[in-house]
C-alpha cells in the first residue's frame, strides 16, 4: 500500500484489494510483494532490441525454413511497431509471418502485408450477429481484409477455433469453405479446438469471464469437424 503512488492497494475488512484501473504498471508493488504473488508479465523493447533477440536463430531459422512470427493478443494494436520490426526482419531476410484477427483498417493492413511473407488469420465465425456477440465487432471488415492481402498475392492460412454449441455449425463450416474458394493464394486451413487455458489467466487479470466455461472437444469430435470442413473445400484442412 505504502509504496503504491496510484493508490491501487487497499486494506479493508474483506482484506487486500486491488483497483487494477489506477495501476501504471510502475512495478513498485512486486518489488515490495514478500509473498512473490505479483508479478509483471512483459517488458518494453524497442524493434532493435527484438531483432537482436531474432538474430540469435539466424542459422536456425536457415536451416529449418523457419523465421520471425508476430503474435499476441493482436500485433495490429502497436501497428507502427510491428512494421518496424518485420520491415528489418525482412531486410535481413529473415521470413516473417503474422498471427491477426485482421481487424484494422485496410490502410493498416496493407501497410503491414508490404513486409509480411506469411498471414494467419483467425476467422471465428461466419455469421456476422453471432461474431458480434462473441468479440463486440462484425466480421465485415476481417474479411475484406483477408481477400484485400490475398489480393496482394501474400500467403495466408485460415485459423479457425472452433467452440461447442457456439460456432462448430454446418452455416459456419460453410463459411470457411466459401471464404477459402475465393482466396488465390490461400495455403491451408486449421482448426483450433477450444480450450480452457486462458481461463486461469482470467481470473489472475479479475476479469468476469474466469468463471465462463465451454465445453472442451475430444480428439473425436475435433476430427469430425475437420472432415465436415473438409466437405466443403478442396484446401487442406488440419488441427493447427
Amino acid at each position: 500500500m505504502s509504496v503504491c503512488p496510484q493508490g491501487a492497494h487497499t486494506l479493508g475488512d474483506a482484506g487486500h484489494s486491488f483497483d487494477r484501473s489506477l495501476c501504471r504498471v510502475c512495478g513498485r508493488c512486486v518489488s515490495a510483494c514478500l509473498s512473490g504473488a505479483l508479478e509483471v508479465a512483459g517488458e518494453q523493447r524497442s524493434a532493435e532490441q527484438i531483432m537482436a533477440e531474432v538474430r540469435k536463430d539466424a542459422i536456425f531459422y536457415r536451416n529449418s525454413g523457419g523465421g520471425m512470427t508476430l503474435s499476441g493478443g493482436e500485433p495490429l494494436m502497436q501497428t507502427d511497431f510491428a512494421i518496424e520490426l518485420l520491415s528489418l526482419a525482412k531486410a535481413e531476410g529473415i521470413h516473417t509471418a503474422i498471427e491477426t484477427c485482421a481487424y484494422a483498417s485496410e490502410e493498416t493492413i496493407l501497410a503491414v502485408a508490404k513486409y509480411t511473407d506469411l498471414f494467419l488469420f483467425d476467422w471465428k465465425c461466419t455469421n456476422d450477429e453471432l461474431h458480434r456477440r462473441y468479440t463486440g465487432v462484425g466480421n465485415s471488415k476481417i474479411r475484406h481484409n483477408i481477400l484485400a492481402v490475398d489480393a496482394m498475392g501474400v500467403k495466408s492460412i485460415l485459423r479457425c477455433p472452433i467452440i461447442p454449441e457456439v460456432n462448430d455449425t454446418e452455416e459456419h463450416f460453410a463459411g470457411i469453405g466459401a471464404l477459402a474458394a475465393q482466396m488465390k493464394h490461400l495455403w491451408r486451413i486449421e482448426i483450433e479446438p477450444y480450450h480452457s487455458l486462458g481461463v486461469h489467466k482470467y481470473g489472475r487479470l479479475d476479469r468476469a469471464d474466469a468463471t465462463r466455461e465451454f465445453i472442451t472437444p475430444d480428439a473425436a469430435r475435433a476430427e469430425e469437424w475437420i472432415a465436415r470442413i473438409g466437405a466443403y473445400t478442396d484446401m487442406e484442412v488440419r488441427l493447427a
